[in-house]
């Protein structure tokens, strides 16, 4: 069974900041990439998205962000089993073009981002399953509950650039915001939420 997550109301998703171009980036290809599997890359929370999606009123679907991811990872697709993936949000830090909505998601009847201020993913098995891709299972933890899922990862691609080196993978997954006690509008809102995350990170030390 794939988990699936819907959180919130209704608006327009603002655009995201486009990525800064480095003209002088030399890019690598992903088999010379895997020559640097034991590299450890942080999430650089100016250029990676989390962003959501939820059926509204049954005639649209409704997108909005967190801001501000943060965590590590290591993809290595010699060993991939060696792979690693965290990464996490601030409650807090939804944004959805509209702060009166933004203060309600943050109240009790949805995130209760006082009492459960992080959401959190952390793989516990990785294995490979396509020439970039990687089939991750992981604990989710949304509004202080935290279940097993499973999500398919795509490795973008890593570059050498004058900020260092970096490497990026994206995933699209489904759940259900009831199966983490988010049950509030169960008319307005559908059950499921797509969630679309793009995360970029830089090569630590």
């Amino acid at each position: 069974m794939k988990p699936r997550i819907a959180f919130m109301t209704p608006v327009l998703l603002a655009c995201l900041g486009a990525a800064a171009l480095f003209p002088t980036a030399r890019a690598q290809d992903k088999t010379s990439a895997a020559a640097d599997d034991a590299a450890w890359f942080a999430v650089d929370p100016v250029h990676s998205s989390v962003i959501f999606g939820i059926n509204h009123m049954g005639v649209t679907t409704f997108y909005g962000r967190i801001n501000g991811p943060t965590g590590e990872f290591h993809l290595s697709h010699d060993t991939p089993e060696a792979s690693s993936f965290t990464v996490s949000v601030k409650a807090e830090n939804v944004d959805t073009n509209y702060e009166g909505r933004d203060q309600h998601l943050k109240s009790n009847d949805f995130f209760d981002a006082k009492q459960f201020p992080d959401i959190t993913f952390k793989s516990t098995a990785v294995t490979r399953s396509g020439k970039s891709t990687f089939a991750v299972t992981g604990d989710l933890t949304l509004h202080g509950v935290t279940r097993s899922i499973d999500i398919v990862v795509e490795h973008i691609g890593t570059r050498e650039t004058g900020r260092g080196v970096k490497s990026g993978f994206t995933t699209n997954f489904t759940i259900k915001r009831s199966d983490f006690g988010m049950n509030f509008m169960p008319r307005a809102l559908g059950d499921e939420v797509t969630l679309m995350i793009g995360i970029e990170g830089v090569k630590k030390n």
